[in-house]
C-alpha cells in the first residue's frame, strides 16, 4: 500500500477523467448548448420532478455556492432547458421547471450516464463498492 499518495490529488484526477468523459459526450452530441454539469442538473431535476425544486435545492444537492448555481441555471434558462416560475405562496421563490426540449435531451443523456456508471463499477465487487461509498462519505464529512 502506498501511503504517500495524496487523496486530494487522486480525487482531482478522477474528477477530471469523469468530467472529460461526460463533457466529451455532451459536447459531441449537443455542442455548446449543453455542458456536463447541465446533464447532471437535468438528471437531478427529472429525478425530483414530483417535487417543487428551487435554486437552494440545486445548491444543496451539488454543494455549490449561490453564485455558481445562479450562473448554471441562468445558462440553462438561456438555452431553453428550464424556466423559473414564481410560486403563489411566496413571490421570492422561483420553481425550476424543465422544458420539453430538456426532457428530450434527458432521454439521450441518461443512457450515457447508465453506461458510464456501469463502466465505473466494472470489476468492483459489492463489498468494494460499499467500502468506496463509506470512504467517500467520510471524506465529504471531513470537508464539511
Amino acid at each position: 500500500m502506498d501511503n504517500d499518495r495524496s487523496v486530494a490529488l487522486e480525487l482531482r484526477t478522477v474528477r477530471n477523467l469523469l468530467k472529460r468523459q461526460v463533457d466529451g459526450f455532451i459536447h459531441y452530441k449537443y455542442g455548446d448548448q449543453l455542458t456536463g454539469m447541465h446533464g447532471w442538473a437535468l438528471k437531478f431535476f427529472v429525478d425530483n420532478r414530483h417535487k417543487e425544486i428551487f435554486q437552494r435545492d440545486f445548491e444543496n444537492h451539488f454543494q455549490v455556492r449561490r453564485s455558481t448555481a445562479s450562473k448554471i441555471l441562468q445558462l440553462m434558462e438561456k438555452n431553453n432547458l428550464i424556466v423559473r416560475q414564481s410560486v403563489a405562496y411566496d413571490g421570492r421563490l422561483k420553481q425550476i421547471i424543465l422544458t420539453p426540449m430538456a426532457i428530450e435531451y434527458c432521454e439521450a443523456i441518461f443512457g450515457k450516464y447508465v453506461e458510464l456508471e456501469r463502466d465505473l463499477k466494472k470489476g468492483l465487487s459489492r463489498e468494494e463498492l460499499d467500502t468506496f461509498f463509506n470512504v467517500i462519505d467520510k471524506i465529504k464529512s471531513n470537508l464539511e
